[in-house]
């Protein structure tokens, strides 16, 4: 029988369509939406994710289904957990993924717990993926969603077993164009809303703007070197560059170059030909596996180390103290640590980890 959810609703179509869902089906609904910042703290007035105007639209869908809604402030583990975090890795060399961090800290754990608090049996997200139960391994597995344009998986490989037991993604069977129907059809005020693209608390993508105006930092203009170590330019700090970038560093150097690597101690960004951004093989911590609870043998998989990223033939090898190793069968494109390597075998995920080093 079904029994209480928490929807989660940011104001969009998508959580908006997952909340009607559920009470279609017979839930006992409420929802829910974690205030994570004030739009003045991080400079931002436009509507997009997260903003009053979203928590207003979520409220009014809310009250169209005749559901509970309560808005939780979280902006202080937001601020600990995501923002402060997302600039530690810049200044450290490194290319975050505040999205991931904000599933890991925020939507899945504070928000998870607030939730059983209230009596909830289960969260529920308008993310587009999906949950089986494996009976004989009794392990709950992360799937793609149907509609493969809009899967989300990437985003939540760092799931535990606890959360996905507590968890539903009820879009993961609909396209989104499926799911805009059904929110015109039952006229909610967010029906043709715009999907947000951006990092939610960076407002024009100038992630270096918003570091600076957050911290009260200037950061250091530093020189750009060549593969061989010869100073070819000067550039605004080597925090302001990411792996691969070639457009804005203002270099003439009678060919295309890319960044290849940073020194963040130095404060150097030295560039090279396309060539030199592609590796092999990479390690990673901090993983999460879904079918059983460590690696214990290599396994073919397919591999992405980008959201966009079209996944490749790889191996995994497990390591010592919790690392793997992932070798693709062909070298692979600006692989940068910070960002997430998430494995698949058909439409399964089998786990993912932050990549740490790239060989």
């Amino acid at each position: 029988m079904p029994g209480k959810a928490m929807i989660a609703m940011s104001g969009g179509v998508d959580s908006s369509v997952a909340a009607f869902l559920m009470q279609r089906a017979g839930y006992d609904c409420m929802g829910g939406t974690l205030r994570l910042f004030d739009n003045e703290t991080i400079g931002k007035e436009d509507k997009t994710c997260c903003s009053l105007d979203d928590v207003e639209d979520a409220r009014s869908v809310a009250r169209k289904l005749g559901i509970p809604f309560y808005a939780f402030n979280a902006k202080a583990a937001f601020a600990d957990k995501v923002i402060h975090d997302f600039i530690y890795c810049y200044e450290s060399g490194l290319t975050p993924n505040p999205c991931i961090q904000c599933n890991r800290h925020l939507k899945f754990d504070d928000f998870l717990r607030r939730s059983l608090t209230l009596g909830c049996d289960c969260i529920v997200t308008g993310h587009y993926a999906r949950i089986r139960y494996d009976a004989k391994s009794g392990r709950y597995l992360l799937c793609k969603a149907k509609d493969a344009s809009k899967d989300q998986s990437y985003v939540l490989y760092c799931l535990t077993q606890e959360q996905l037991a507590h968890t539903k993604f009820p879009l993961g069977e609909l396209t989104k164009e499926e799911v805009r129907a059904i929110a015109v059809e039952n006229g909610f005020i967010n029906a043709h809303k715009r999907d947000s693209q951006d990092i939610c608390f960076v407002p024009d993508g100038d992630y270096v703007a918003f570091m600076e105006r957050y911290t009260g930092k200037v950061y250091e203009p530093g020189v750009f070197l060549d593969e061989s170590g010869k100073t070819v330019g000067t550039h605004r700090g080597a925090v302001c560059y990411t792996l691969g970038q070639r457009k804005g560093l203002g270099l003439a150097m009678g060919a295309p170059v890319y960044v290849c690597s940073k020194d963040m101690a130095a404060n150097t960004v030295t560039v090279g030909p396309n060539e030199a951004l592609f590796s092999r093989i990479l390690r990673a911590n901090d993983w999460n596996w879904f079918p059983f609870p460590t690696l214990e043998a290599p396994m073919p998989v397919l591999a992405k180390v980008r959201y966009r990223h079209k996944e490749q033939p790889a191996i995994v090898y497990p390591e010592a103290n919790g690392f793997a190793r992932v070798e693709f069968e062909e070298p692979q494109r600006a692989i940068t640590t910070g960002q997430a390597v998430v494995l698949y075998h058909g439409d399964q995920v089998i786990g993912g980890g932050t990549i740490t080093e790239v060989l």
